[in-house]
């Protein structure tokens, strides 16, 4: 049978597809723009045929319907990264979080300690060998195509093909096609203030010619772009890249001449931005998306040539302690790369890492909460130790913590807090270090 044959042989609708979803299974969705929102809509459409099914992922785009009070004895979503759609099933006992870095998530598919039964995932079309490519997401579903007992995967002809080592899959690994075109998933990121506009000017002034840069996507990382213009053969492996890569690369700043290995290339392990990044990764031999246990993994990322990270927190406290994914006892988001990346860069050779942020949140109610703060909120997960912590950067300046002592690591930080909430924390420096800021 020709692959073409065996395509045609596999295809189906998507209601007739969740039918191969059975009580008790563990079902994998893509990550993030690789979210099958029509296989998922159809799972919940399904729901009365299912028990204790339980959902993975990491981060989620869709509307999480699944975690709806109704389908309590359906589905159970267990996480290692929540977003809007799935916190409040969590916050009210409908799911479950489980810490894990980003890296050793395919390791805990591969070795079972984390159930993979069925994936959910888009995929490109197929090329002319019948391969299709994972597109924008190879991170943790790789993996799962090789784990599950049952890969559904729904064809998209919006999804990129992109390139890299272990993305491509054969229509011989797929049990059940379903063939939809949706338009794909979309974040423009966020908007550049002054405030972003002073951090992305600190972060540039740490980043030197031949650097090979992670960033994320947001407001705070398109910033920092706008500051490199000047700089000559950056190099990325970041765990993603968003559409503020695209104008340096497109200016000849970013060539990844300079990296260790995968010159030339942008090297990722997930895509999320508009239109115009899906469309310029696809076919494109620049861009390479790859496992997660690649791209993530420390030891990986210290062979990297002047490797510099560049993450976010919650909260900072006065040790140089980072919090980056729970409000208190309340799970925000999910450790994710951020350590995978600060441990990999405080291990290569001339390797920085950063934590940007603005130096204060403000609530709807226009109340200001420093995120610079002498204690971490009670209860919060210390997502970063003081040991890892490195450079800290706010509106207000950079604070090095590396190789400092907590009395002046203390001094630095306070020194770019906002200056609303200095004094309280000059007060609390006295009273901890027995002499005045």
């Amino acid at each position: 049978m020709s692959w073409r044959d065996e395509y045609r042989s596999k295809l189906c609708t998507a209601a007739e597809a969740v039918t191969h979803i059975k009580s008790g299974d563990h079902v994998f969705f893509g990550h993030c723009v690789a979210e099958p929102k029509l296989l998922s809509e159809a799972m919940v459409a399904n729901a009365d045929q299912y028990e204790n099914v339980t959902i993975h992922h990491m981060v989620s785009l869709g509307n999480g319907a699944y975690t709806a009070p109704e389908y309590a004895k359906n589905f159970r979503c267990n996480l290692i990264f929540t977003g809007g759609g799935t916190r409040n099933a969590i916050y009210e006992g409908r799911g479950d979080f489980t810490p894990c870095f980003f890296h050793e998530f395919p390791l805990l598919i591969r070795n079972g300690r984390i159930p993979c039964d069925v994936l959910m995932t888009l995929v490109s079309p197929p090329d002319e060998d019948g391969y299709v490519s994972l597109g924008t997401s190879v991170d943790y579903t790789f993996q799962c195509v090789k784990t599950a007992k049952t890969v559904i995967a729904q064809v998209n002809d919006q999804m990129p093909y992109t390139y890299g080592e272990d993305n491509k899959v054969h229509i011989s690994e797929l049990d059940y096609i379903v063939e939809a075109s949706e338009p794909l998933f979309e974040n423009a990121g966020g908007k550049i203030g002054e405030t972003e506009q002073k951090i992305g000017a600190y972060c540039a002034s740490l980043i030197e010619d031949g650097s090979t840069l992670q960033l994320g996507i947001g407001a705070i990382p398109d910033a920092v772009m706008l500051f490199l213009n000047d700089k000559k053969d950056l190099g990325i492996h970041s765990e993603m890249i968003a559409d503020g890569t695209l104008a340096l690369y497109e200016k000849g700043v970013i060539t990844g001449a300079k990296k260790n290995f995968d010159q030339g290339k942008m090297t990722v392990t997930f895509l999320m931005g508009t239109k115009k990044l899906y469309d310029f990764c696809h076919k494109n031999p620049a861009v390479e998306v790859r496992p997660v246990d690649y791209v993530n993994h420390p030891a990986v990322i210290m062979n990297q040539h002047k490797m510099v990270s560049i993450n976010s927190a919650i909260q900072v406290d006065l040790q140089g302690q980072i919090v980056a994914d729970s409000m208190g006892l309340k799970q925000f988001s999910g450790v994710g790369g951020q350590v995978d990346f600060i441990r990999g860069a405080a291990m290569a050779k001339d390797g920085k890492s950063i934590i940007a942020m603005p130096s204060v949140t403000v609530k709807k109610d226009g109340r200001m909460i420093s995120k610079i703060t002498a204690f971490v909120d009670e209860g919060a997960a210390i997502t970063t130790s003081r040991n890892d912590a490195d450079y800290v950067i706010t509106e207000y300046g950079i604070a090095p913590l590396k190789g400092v002592c907590l009395r002046e690591r203390a001094r630095n930080l306070i020194n770019i807090a906002h200056p609303n909430f200095r004094d309280a924390m000059a007060e609390e420096f006295e009273r901890r270090f027995h002499e005045s800021l």
